[in-house]
């Protein structure tokens, strides 16, 4: 039986642009659905947040851009934390899968590859 399951993943913008979260947001989808071996139906919500400096687009349209048509999609900013990695965006991606929650794999990309490690992912 399927279980719903929470898939974690951040990246950075090269800067405050349009074209820049649309990128970064493309590449971190496109990256959790290959290494997950995801497919849409698969997918019940997605949580988008970015930090307080991003704010050029939301990251939910590159997800409509890949066809996301019918998963609900939210975006927010993280907290203020004078210690946050600036231009980020995180997701959190809710999935249908019979994987186990070690089996899932959750990716940091460019400037947010050490957020796991530090726990403030």
């Amino acid at each position: 039986m399927a279980m719903v399951r929470g898939l974690r993943g951040a990246t950075t913008a090269r800067d405050n642009t349009r074209e820049a979260v649309l990128e970064a947001t493309n590449e971190l989808l496109e990256s959790l659905v290959e290494a997950n071996d995801l497919k849409t139906d698969d997918l019940a919500a997605t949580f988008f947040t970015t930090s307080p400096d991003l704010n050029a687009e939301f990251p939910a349209v590159a997800a409509r851009q890949l066809g996301w048509e019918h998963v609900p999609l939210i975006c927010g900013h993280e907290m203020n934390v004078a210690t946050g990695l600036p231009l980020c965006i995180r997701v959190m991606i809710l999935v249908n899968t019979e994987k186990r929650p070690e089996e899932m794999a959750h990716l940091y990309l460019r400037d947010a590859k050490n957020l796991r490690s530090t726990g403030i992912s």
